[in-house]
């Protein structure tokens, strides 16, 4: 099994996911090779939580330029995370 924090790569916070984690719905950077079970698994792993749903995204890379230079960015992949009733909220802010 590979290890959950290869898994996991950072949390994605933005105003858009701050009004989710109300809701307990957070959003990850994930390898891009992982799979909704393997995801589900690791969050359950690192953050000591139960999970009842795990929707992902690919989000494609973009042309960029600076200058005569172009290039792409990096396709990566988002997990929206849903946590099941009953579970505590997860602390991403507690060691500033």
């Amino acid at each position: 099994m590979k290890d959950p924090r290869d898994i996991i790569k950072r949390p994605v916070i933005t105003e858009r996911t701050a009004g989710y984690m109300e809701d307990l719905k957070y959003v990850f950077e994930v390898d891009i090779r992982a799979n909704k079970t393997e995801i589900k698994k690791a969050i359950e792993a690192i953050f000591n939580v139960k999970v009842s749903n795990v929707n992902t995204l690919r989000v494609p890379a973009k042309p960029k330029r600076y200058g005569r230079h172009f290039g792409y960015t990096p396709e990566w992949k988002k997990a929206f995370v849903t946590l099941a009733e009953g579970s505590k909220p997860l602390e991403f802010f507690e060691s500033v």
